[in-house]
C-alpha cells in the first residue's frame, strides 16, 4: 500500500468511525502544483485516543500534540502516514514548540495556526473539494509564500519557519510576499535561538532541492545568511584575478557554481558553498590579488562550520576533503603516476571531480584538467589504481627489520614504486627495500 493508498484508508476508517479527516498541508500543496508528494498529512477531530482506537499498531508519537503515526506493515518499506488532531497552540516560549495546545473541532482555527497560507489548505477526497480558509490557492497561482495571519507572530512562535519560508520559496521557484519577507528580515538574528540541528536540516534542504542560489540569494536578502553562515556572507565583494575569475567576487563565483548542482549529496553541495571560504580572511593584493593559503584557511573554517551545524563526522571530513583537494586538478597532468593514482582513488572521487567541474564552468571555462582526470579514470580500471601491496609491515619484520616509524614511509615509498611500474611482485620489492634502506641488521632509516 503507498503513502497516499494509506492515508485514503486513513481518512476513510476515521469518517466510518463518525470523524472527520482531511488531507492536509504539504502534500495538498503539491497536488494542486501536479508533484506528487513525498509524504502525506491527515488531519482530525479525533483525539489521539480515538485515533489510537481506530488504529491500535499507531504509535503516538506526539501525543502532547495530537500527533499519531498510522503505519501499514504489511507493504514493503512499511508505509506511515501522520494523523493530527485539529488544535490551537499557546505560549511558544522556546521559539520552536508551543508550551501545550487545546483540542478543537473547527479545521479552521486548526489550519490557522499553521505557518504558510500555500501549507494551510485541506483536501476531502470523498468529496473531492479543496478547503481553503487563508487564500492558499491564490497564493499558489501567484507563486507566494504568505505567513498566515501576521508575519511577525508566526515568526516569533516558531523561527525555524523563516528558513523553512526560504527553502519552500527558493524549491518551488516563489516569491517572498513583501510582508512576511520583512517580517522575516526584522527577526533574523533571532533564527540562532533554535537548535543547530533544526537549523543544519533546513541549510541542507535548500542546497540539495534543486534551487540553492535561489536559496542563498534570499538568505542574503533576507539576512538570515549573515545570522546562520557569516563566514558565507563574507565572500560578497572580495574580488579575484580577472584573468582567472572574470565572472566576478567570490559570491558570485560561488552563487554560479550553486546555480549548476543538480540534486547533489549534501558533502558536494557543502564543498562547492564552502569551498573558496578561506578567501575572505587570506586576500591580498601584490602584483596581482592573492589568496595565499586560503585552501588550508578553507578547510579550517569548514570543519568549524560543519561542527557548529552538528552535520556527522563522516560529513564533515568529505567536506573538509573537497576543500583541501579542489586546487590539485591543475597538477593533474603533471604528477607522477604514482601521485596520479593516489589522487584518483581518493574516497568520493567522483564529488571531487564535480566540485572541480563546477569550478572551471563558474570562473574561466575551461575543462581541459577536468577532461584529462576524467579520461584517467576512464582508462585505470581499479585494480590498476588499487592492486595489491607487494609488501606488508609482517613481511619486513619476517625480513629482520625492527618495526618503528620508518615503516610506513618505506611501505609508501614501495607502493610509489608498484603504482609507477617499477615494481611487479614481492621478490623485487624486497630486494628493493634491501638496496635502499638500512640492513635487517641496524635500525630502519629513511
Amino acid at each position: 500500500m503507498t503513502p497516499r493508498e494509506l492515508s485514503l484508508r486513513i481518512i476513510s476508517t476515521l469518517r466510518n468511525a463518525g470523524h472527520t479527516a482531511y488531507l492536509v498541508g504539504g502534500c495538498v500543496r503539491d497536488m494542486l502544483l501536479g508533484v506528487e508528494p513525498a509524504d502525506y498529512d491527515v488531519a482530525t477531530d479525533a483525539n489521539p485516543e480515538q485515533i489510537v482506537a481506530c488504529f491500535p499498531d499507531a504509535l503516538p508519537v506526539g501525543a502532547h500534540f495530537g500527533v499519531v503515526l498510522v503505519r501499514d506493515r504489511e507493504s514493503e518499506g512499511e508505509s506511515q502516514v501522520e494523523v493530527a488532531t485539529f488544535r490551537t497552540d499557546h505560549d511558544y516560549r522556546d521559539g520552536r514548540h508551543p508550551e501545550s495546545v487545546s483540542f478543537t473541532r473547527s479545521a479552521e482555527q486548526d489550519v490557522k495556526r499553521r505557518d504558510f497560507t500555500v501549507n494551510g489548505l485541506l483536501y476531502d477526497p470523498a468529496e473531492d473539494h479543496y478547503l481553503d480558509y487563508v487564500g492558499g490557492r491564490a497564493d499558489l497561482e501567484a507563486g507566494l509564500i504568505r505567513a498566515i495571519g501576521r508575519p511577525s507572530e508566526r515568526f516569533a512562535e516558531d523561527k525555524l519557519r523563516m528558513l523553512r519560508a526560504v527553502r519552500f520559496a527558493a524549491r518551488l521557484g516563489f516569491a517572498v510576499e513583501p510582508e512576511t519577507m520583512k517580517a522575516i528580515t526584522a527577526h533574523a538574528g533571532e533564527v540562532n535561538e533554535i537548535s543547530a540541528e533544526r537549523i543544519r536540516d533546513e541549510v541542507s534542504g535548500i542546497l540539495t532541492e534543486g534551487a540553492a542560489r535561489r536559496g542563498f540569494e534570499l538568505l542574503d536578502e533576507s539576512g538570515l545568511l549573515e545570522a546562520i553562515l557569516p563566514e558565507v556572507a563574507a565572500m560578497k565583494g572580495v574580488e579575484q584575478p580577472p584573468e582567472f575569475h572574470p565572472e566576478g567576487d567570490v559570491w558570485t563565483h560561488t552563487l554560479l557554481m550553486l546555480e549548476q548542482l543538480n540534486a547533489p549529496p549534501v558533502t558536494l553541495a557543502l564543498g562547492t558553498l564552502l569551498h573558496d571560504v578561506g578567501k575572505p580572511g587570506t586576500y591580498r593584493v601584490a602584483e596581482r590579488i592573492r589568496f595565499d593559503g586560503h585552501v588550508e584557511e578553507g578547510v579550517r573554517m569548514a570543519e568549524e562550520i560543519c561542527t557548529r551545524l552538528r552535520y556527522s563526522r563522516a560529513d564533515t571530513e568529505q567536506v573538509m576533503a573537497l576543500v583541501a583537494h579542489h586546487m590539485r586538478f591543475k597538477d593533474a597532468p603533471v604528477m607522477r603516476a604514482s601521485k596520479l593514482k593516489r589522487f584518483l582513488r581518493m574516497e568520493l572521487f567522483e564529488e571531487h571531480l564535480e566540485l572541480h567541474r563546477l569550478d572551471c564552468l563558474s570562473s574561466h571555462g575551461s575543462l581541459g584538467n577536468y577532461e584529462f582526470v576524467r579520461d584517467k579514470l576512464t582508462e585505470l580500471p581499479e585494480e590498476v589504481l588499487r592492486p595489491p601491496r607487494l609488501l606488508t609491515g609482517d613481511d619486513l619484520i619476517a625480513a629482520g627489520y625492527k618495526p618503528g616509524p620508518a615503516f610506513q614511509a618505506i611501505l609508501s615509498d614501495v607502493e610509489d614504486a608498484q603504482l609507477e611500474g617499477r615494481l611487479t611482485d614481492g621478490a623485487e620489492a624486497l630486494a628493493y627495500v634491501r638496496g635502499k634502506y638500512a640492513s635487517p641488521s641496524g635500525e630502519v632509516v629513511r
